[in-house]
């Protein structure tokens, strides 16, 4: 069995849609600029408020990526 070292990168997504959608968009983020993504805690909910309303969610992360250790 192989050890694994992860570093955790910690990012905020947002989505006028949905809660799920604002992860989404943090992991879809995150997929551009690091590999092998491994797994993600939500950490913070929060949505931004104008005039009595959602405006839109933003959901803080922190995703696991495997370390390629040579």
């Amino acid at each position: 069995m192989n050890d694994h070292i992860y570093k955790k990168i910690e990012l905020v997504g947002s989505s006028t849609k949905s809660i799920e959608d604002a992860v989404q968009n943090a992991v879809a983020q995150a997929a551009k600029e690091y590999t092998h993504l491994r797994w993600l805690e939500v950490i913070e909910t929060r949505a931004h408020l104008e005039d009595g309303n959602i405006a839109h969610w933003q959901v803080t992360v922190k995703i696991g990526t495997t370390l390629n250790l040579s």
